[in-house]
């Protein structure tokens, strides 16, 4: 069983992290890595109108303030595999408000993504469509469930994104 907390180090010595996929973009699976069991988890499955828009991920050796892993949003254009690592260039920041808790998503492109990774390191780099599917994408997401309880409150650049690693790579030591 893997233990990713010991494996991987979230690299904030350089501008690469390390970041675990959960989620494969397109997939309608909730699934979730559990820490002490040292799995993958299927938390739930939801309608095929909340798939996932993009890989979603976890990094490694941090701690939100929503009690979990710091979440990331990895950039490719095919799916990623459950289990997958990847070393990947922070990019932004969705800052996100998931039932009065902050829970940050870090957008991240993978280091060596010959495709168009390598013309996507800023904020500014990524589309005005791309950024509205995302945020109405967290914003509705959770309709089905629980309508309102969850609300994009903007985005952050490269810098804030390290910030938030950093806060929640300390948030995990105490």
């Amino acid at each position: 069983m893997a233990d990713y907390d010991e494996l991987y180090d979230f690299g904030v010595k350089d501008e690469f992290i390390y970041t675990v996929c959960e989620i494969p973009k397109g997939s309608m699976n909730k699934i979730e890595y559990d820490r002490e069991k040292k799995v993958f988890v299927l938390d739930r499955v939801e309608p095929g109108i909340f798939a996932k828009p993009v890989n979603y991920g976890f990094i490694p050796r941090t701690l939100d303030e929503d009690g979990d892993a710091l979440d990331t949003l990895i950039l490719t254009d095919e799916a990623l595999p459950t289990g997958v690592v990847v070393k990947a260039r922070v990019v932004a920041v969705l800052n996100f408000d998931d039932g009065g808790e902050n829970d940050h998503k870090i957008v991240c492109v993978p280091e060596d993504d010959r495709h168009w990774g390598n013309s996507i390191k800023s904020l500014g780099d990524l589309s005005d469509a791309w950024k509205n599917q995302i945020e109405h994408h967290f914003n509705h997401y959770k309709d089905l469930k629980s309508p309102g309880s969850t609300k994009v409150l903007g985005w952050g650049d490269t810098d804030a994104a390290w910030q938030i690693i950093q806060s929640c790579a300390e948030a995990l030591k105490h």
